[in-house]
């Protein structure tokens, strides 16, 4: 019986191994592809600021964005050829939104609708 075992043991512990080997080639962090993930927080309130804020995180080589509400966490996947996150920050803030990098213009902030004016709920 432990004849048996031992072998059955470590051929699970190989393909475990080469599952884990085999996701982690294929992130979409992965230097090949040029594609690069990041996250940081961007100041937002409601579902409008979801809207706004996604969108203006599509800048040119974006592949994919996407805020949170509750967390304040932008996550964005962009091809590193096309455009950086300084740029990425830059938009967002300019469309009204304060990143973990950039702040947005008073002149951008009192632009949003008045739901999105995430400075007037913070507590002083």
């Amino acid at each position: 019986m432990k004849n048996i075992i031992k072998p059955l043991l470590i051929s699970a512990m190989v393909a475990l191994l080469s599952v884990t080997v085999n996701a982690q080639e294929k992130s979409p962090e992965t230097s090949q592809t040029g594609k690069v993930t990041c996250k940081f927080k961007v100041e937002g309130v409601c579902g409008m600021c979801k809207t706004k804020i996604e969108n203006a995180a599509f800048v040119k080589g974006v592949k994919f964005a996407s805020w949170d509400k509750n967390t304040g966490i932008i996550e964005v996947v962009y091809k590193s050829d096309k455009t950086t996150e300084q740029k990425i920050h830059e938009s967002i803030a300019k469309s009204g939104y304060t990143t973990e990098k950039v702040k947005a213009t008073d002149e951008a902030y009192n632009a949003l609708p008045k739901c999105c004016r995430y400075k007037e709920l913070e507590v002083h």
